[in-house]
């Protein structure tokens, strides 16, 4: 029973323990999105949906493939700042295992 313990202590004093930050991107230059993801190594960036302004849309948005579950891979998105409509981002996706080239898909910083 104790190594137990001792062992579910490791454990758990292994897992992360700070929440993730959430930020506005559209309050933020690209590069600043960019750098805010990098830092962080994830973060979840809200913005309002441009066809329909009263809805606000997020996501979780990571600097690679380390911060993705398993089964996931880190692929390009694109989210709007405020002086780009169109910032390029990584977003944990699951990927398939029936794609043929999974690894061109792979982008590393």
């Amino acid at each position: 029973m104790m190594r137990f313990l001792l062992a579910a202590t490791v454990f758990l004093s292994a897992m992360p323990a700070h929440a993730i930050t959430r930020y506005n991107s559209t309050s933020m230059r690209c590069d600043e999105v960019r750098a805010t993801i990098r830092r962080d190594g994830a973060a979840i960036m809200r913005y309002r949906s441009q066809r329909n302004p009263s809805l606000q849309l997020y996501g979780r948005y990571v600097r690679d493939d380390r911060f993705c579950q398993q089964e996931e891979m880190a692929e390009t998105v694109f989210i709007p700042s405020a002086d780009r409509k169109s910032c390029p981002v990584y977003e944990c996706k699951t990927f398939d295992f029936d794609d043929d080239f999974p690894i061109l898909r792979l982008r590393r910083d």
